[in-house]
């Protein structure tokens, strides 16, 4: 059996490697061709296209990246007639595998959707094209289902695969470098989590990094994302010679840490399954997000306050994200009360999230399904 598996960030990297481990232990001689990263490659994938060159954030950087974007799909769809697969499995990343999801189904392609684009956020039309190219549509939210449901899309819910990563039941996680130094005082760990994308980190990790400096008894690190180099770092923390950097350490951090500065995306809710009292922090191009706020139809930009339905974290959006708020927002939730009734909050959200087990399932139905 073959599948063409397409991820295009670092989250999805994380989650369709621990499905390619997984559909290996049911099917082992299964092939999979994929666009993703380092994480996917090591769990047996053959990797076309990494995401590092694949990841354009917000409208205005779509537009001045047409071109590639363009020259991308065309190779895309050469590369999947040269491979023949039985299926393609598409992770997330909708701007680009909703466009090859209408082409593969023309070409008579079995096509399943893994880990659904956020479209009950915002281009809600769009379900009438999931529906009318997706074959299966398998879901880790549990809001997800009902949506899916009610527009007669064949949907299963098979749990969030980021309770498999944090428990550590075998399978990949973000950290891939040495364990950090012993030296770090676990209980005065503050981690800051700016982002995977080259855009993200020059608008947020600036302003996290002022307010580490008015907090002397803490050490705060940086959680630097392997998808881009150590040295683009460097620049940004020359002014806090106390602050640390960390390369693919995650989730090492988190375990540590006594509380998290986190930028807005799936690092929400991985930070709020180590149990990590967090701000969740977004910056974005002004048009994109200008844009953005007249589509998005939903009161929350977190993953956490989303499946909760209420602002358990504190969010801090553009103009909002300033170091007057980072740093009152970080006081609070170092309190013993604040950050002990955020962790009641996060005992509440690991029961709506369900079982672990989620990449196994999973696999378990895309063979089904294709068998």
């Amino acid at each position: 059996m073959k599948l063409y598996i397409i991820a295009g960030e670092a989250s999805g990297d994380l989650h369709g490697s621990n499905l390619i481990k997984a559909l290996k232990v049911q099917q082992p001689d299964i092939q999979c061709r994929v666009w993703g990263g380092d994480l996917m490659q090591a769990a047996g994938g053959e990797l076309v296209k990494h995401y590092r060159d694949l990841a354009f954030m917000g409208f205005v950087e779509v537009l001045k990246n047409l071109r590639t974007i363009f020259r991308n799909i065309a190779f895309c769809k050469k590369d999947v007639l040269d491979f023949q697969p039985d299926a393609l499995v598409l992770i997330d990343y909708p701007g680009f595998n909703l466009r090859i999801a209408k082409w593969a189904k023309k070409q008579g392609l079995k096509v399943i959707y893994y880990i659904s684009p956020q479209i009950w956020a915002w281009h809600t039309s769009r379900v009438h094209d999931i529906r009318r190219d997706v074959d299966k549509m398998l879901v880790i939210l549990p809001f997800e289902e009902d949506f899916y449901k009610k527009y007669g899309v064949a949907v299963e819910f098979v749990g969030h695969p980021l309770l498999d990563a944090v428990d550590g039941r075998g399978y990949t996680v973000h950290d891939v470098s040495q364990t950090l130094n012993s030296k770090l005082q676990t209980s005065n760990l503050v981690a800051l989590l700016p982002g995977s994308r080259r855009q993200e980190v020059q608008r947020i990790l600036p302003v996290m990094l002022e307010v580490a400096a008015d907090f002397p008894d803490y050490e705060f690190v940086v959680a630097a994302a392997t998808s881009l180099p150590e040295d683009y770092y460097r620049p940004f923390l020359e002014k806090y010679p106390n602050v640390r950097l960390a390369q693919g350490q995650t989730y090492e951090l988190l375990r540590r840490a006594r509380a998290a500065l986190v930028k807005s995306g799936t690092s929400t809710l991985e930070t709020a399954l180590f149990d990590v009292p967090q701000v969740v922090c977004y910056a974005g191009n002004p048009l994109s997000y200008f844009i953005a706020r007249r589509l998005v139809n939903v009161q929350y930009i977190s993953l956490v306050n989303l499946i909760m339905d209420r602002p358990l974290v504190r969010e801090l959006i553009q103009s909002e994200l300033n170091k007057n708020n980072l740093k009152t927002a970080l006081a609070e939730i170092l309190l013993p009360e604040k950050s002990a009734a955020m962790r009641a909050g996060y005992a509440e959200l690991r029961q709506k999230l369900g079982d672990g087990g989620a990449s196994e399932r999973a696999a378990k139905s895309i063979l089904k399904f294709l068998q």
